[in-house]
């Protein structure tokens, strides 16, 4: 039985797929052993009231600077004037990987633009 030598495309279809393969390996190693460890960090952001059709579209932006996933965040968004609570609105986030943003938007009946928005972020859950 004669053995069958390799040609040069193979060896370099050979070499490639182990480069692509040891330097993925490399990278996860790298990123598990450098990963830190802390706690999801949520800061939320409103953009510009708009005005929509039929309501107010209020954009919101979450942010997450911590080391790990939170999953299931929940928000909320108030419109207050003269220290008043005069609307209220939530918005859920499913996923919100380590270092990581998501987008959304909250709807409101009344003009929230003449009056003042607060956000905060009312809980989430570690996956």
């Amino acid at each position: 039985m004669k053995k069958m030598q390799k040609n040069w495309l193979e060896w370099v279809v050979f070499a490639l797929g182990l480069i692509l393969v040891s330097s993925t390996l490399g990278y996860l190693i790298y990123a598990g052993v450098s990963m830190g460890h802390d706690p999801p960090s949520l800061e939320v952001r409103l953009g510009t009231p708009e005005q929509g059709q039929f309501n107010f579209i209020v954009p919101v932006t979450v942010v997450n600077h911590g080391d790990e996933t939170a999953e299931g965040v929940r928000i909320e968004v108030v419109i207050e004037s003269g220290g008043e609570e005069k609307a209220r609105a939530e918005l859920d986030v499913a996923f919100l990987p380590r270092h990581a943003t998501r987008e959304g938007w909250v709807t409101f009946r009344e003009d929230p633009r003449a009056s003042q928005l607060k956000a905060r972020v009312l809980g989430y859950q570690k996956p």
